[in-house]
Parts: C-alpha cells; sequence; structure tokens
C-alpha cells in the first residue's frame, strides 16, 4: 500500500506558554515551564521526554483535565477550559472496569455523553474486526491478555469518533513483541483514518516508528529542547528500526537528551 502524505494543512492543536506549578504539602513542584508547539490537522506528534519531565501534565492539559498555571492549549484556535469533545484519551492502562464486558466498557463514553450506543453499532463492529476483537464482545477484562486490553481502549477511544487522540504511553506495560504489534496498529489506524494523534512515550525507537515529528522535552521543568521532523515514508515495517538510518536517528534524539538540559535518566531506546 502506497501513502501519501497529506500537505501541511490547518493548525489543529496549539500550545502556547504551557506553565504548571502544583502546590503540594511538601512544597511547590515547577512541571511545565514555557511549552510552545503546534500540532496540524492530521499529523501524528509523539512527545518524549525522561520521566517526571511533565509529558503526562502537557497531555491532560491538551485534554481539559488539568488547567494551567500560565498559558493556554487552543483548539481549532478556541481555548481548552475543561474537557473537550473531539478529544479521546488513552491512559497508560487500559481502564477497562472489571465488572462490564467489552462491548459494555465500549459503550461507557456513549452512556457518559447521553449517546445511544446502538446508533453507532456499525462504526463500533468495524472497528473490533480492525483490531482483531471481532467475537470477543462479552468476554471480561480479567478474560482478555494486556495486548487485547489496549486493543479494547483504543476502539473505546475511537467509537465516538474524535478528530484528536491523545495517548498516555499506552503501550508501556506491554511486552516488546506486543508492543511493537500496537505501534503497527496505531500507524494502521492513523493512515486509514487521518486523526490527528499526540503520542507520550519514553521510548525514543517508538517515537521515531511512528511520529512525523518528535518533540523532546527536557528534565523537570519540562520545557521543549527540541522538535525533529521524521521523513521516513509509510507505512513503515518494524524492520526499519536494524536500519543504519532508523538508529542515527535514535542516537542524534538520544545524543541530544544526554547533552541538553537536564539528564536522559528514565529514557528507553528499545
Amino acid at each position: 500500500m502506497n501513502f501519501q502524505k497529506p500537505q501541511k494543512s490547518k493548525i489543529k492543536v496549539g500550545v502556547v506558554d504551557a506553565t504548571k506549578h502544583y502546590v503540594t504539602r511538601t512544597g511547590v513542584i515547577h512541571a511545565l515551564e514555557g511549552v510552545s508547539f503546534d500540532v496540524r490537522e492530521g499529523e501524528l506528534v509523539c512527545v518524549l521526554g525522561p520521566s517526571g519531565c511533565g509529558k503526562t501534565t502537557l497531555l491532560w492539559s491538551m485534554a481539559g483535565l488539568h488547567s494551567l498555571t500560565r498559558g493556554q492549549v487552543l483548539i481549532d484556535g478556541a481555548p481548552v477550559t475543561q474537557p473537550h469533545p473531539q478529544v479521546a484519551m488513552m491512559f497508560q492502562e487500559a481502564n477497562l472496569l472489571p465488572w462490564r464486558n467489552l462491548i459494555r466498557n465500549i459503550n461507557l463514553p456513549f452512556e457518559i455523553k447521553r449517546l445511544k450506543p446502538s446508533d453507532y453499532r456499525d462504526r463500533i463492529n468495524g472497528l473490533l474486526k480492525r483490531v482483531g476483537l471481532a467475537g470477543f464482545e462479552h468476554k471480561f477484562p480479567r478474560e482478555l491478555s494486556g495486548g487485547m486490553q489496549q486493543r479494547a481502549s483504543i476502539v473505546r477511544s475511537l467509537a465516538v469518533d474524535p478528530s484528536i487522540m491523545l495517548m498516555d504511553e499506552p503501550f508501556g506495560a506491554l511486552d516488546a513483541f506486543t508492543r511493537d504489534e500496537m505501534n503497527r496498529l496505531i500507524q494502521k489506524i492513523w493512515m486509514e483514518t487521518g486523526k490527528t494523534i499526540i503520542f507520550v512515550t519514553h521510548s525514543i525507537t517508538e517515537a521515531i516508528f511512528l511520529a512525523d515529528r518528535v518533540a523532546v522535552m527536557s528534565a523537570r521543568p519540562g520545557r521543549i529542547a527540541s522538535i525533529y521532523d521524521i521523513d521516513i515514508p509509510r507505512p513503515r515495517s518494524i524492520e526499519i528500526q536494524t536500519k543504519p538510518d532508523f538508529i542515527e536517528r535514535v542516537l542524534t534524539i538520544k545524543s541530544r537528551i544526554e547533552h541538553g538540559r537536564g539528564p536522559a535518566a528514565g529514557l528507553a531506546i528499545t
């Protein structure tokens, strides 16, 4: 399958001077400082950085789940002040309710939005087939592997047809083989749907494999240290990770993190 990357489109998500201080019992935690960058419609951007650098805080502010101390997030030019109807979020855990079977977990966002899942049944069934979960609709989370649970989470996120997907290290707890499988799936879904995806990770390899651009954050307080264009043609196979050009990109970004602002502790390159 040949994939033609779309021409530059309008700015879908804008982050302007995002700064966040958390006040705790033991003092103030300075999580983000002056983060600014744009994500264009239909773009897949990975946000990469060491543990504790504010990646999740940044993503949650994009979702309208955290307020900022200073700055703002814009979607289609409008400030985000509360959970946004165009945004779906995937977390580090699948967060499936153990007392609900798979289809009832997928139906949950519709119940929250007071929509009828039956009106979206064809879409849901198509997504289940696409991710290999057709026939598992009545299984409970305990009967599904970690990878299957994350596939169910992908279906739940896409079922309401958001224009933006925010993904917070969704595959970090999976084994290497399943993680590769999930990354191929995300690439396939993105190529088929053209969703705007912002994907947080601490894996340099994962970021380069998935992204149009990689935004590298410094250690806390998180800042944008560098942004790299990833012009590798799509679709990308897992095997490209062994190619000299790919390895050179990994080493370049790793070096930037190690010699830039803050240590590279917590970063994985496999």
